[in-house]
């Protein structure tokens, strides 16, 4: 299974991005997924996790900005973020929530102040 992780760029603090997630081979929805970020030096910290049947959790840090979602027909994973801060820069990757495949290459969000 290949993780491939899209979407993200430099923004202005306050502004949105939309990440997106692609998984192919051979996956199954019946997995909890998630986002994940991580700067360096610091360990990767859960951002978001969704259900197979689609309900969402959040982190703390991402609660009422962030929101996950996934099509489990088209193996994506969505998640868009509004009201975007300097403090969510980072590389942001997704995977199941226990990290079962291996992790891509993720994709850099730079917020800028």
């Amino acid at each position: 299974v290949q993780l491939q992780a899209s979407g993200g760029g430099l923004v202005q603090a306050g502004g949105s991005l939309g990440l997106s997630c692609a998984a192919s081979g051979r996956t199954s929805s019946s997995y909890v997924m998630a986002w994940f970020r991580q700067t360096p030096g610091k360990e990767r910290e859960l951002v978001a996790s969704i259900t197979t049947g689609g309900v969402p959790n959040y982190a703390d840090s991402g609660k009422g900005r962030f929101t996950i979602s996934r099509n489990n027909g088209r193996k994506m994973i969505y998640l868009q973020m509004n009201n975007l801060k300097p403090d969510d820069t980072a590389v942001y990757y997704c995977n199941s929530i226990t990290g079962h495949w291996p992790w891509g290459k993720g994709t850099l969000v730079t917020v800028s102040s």
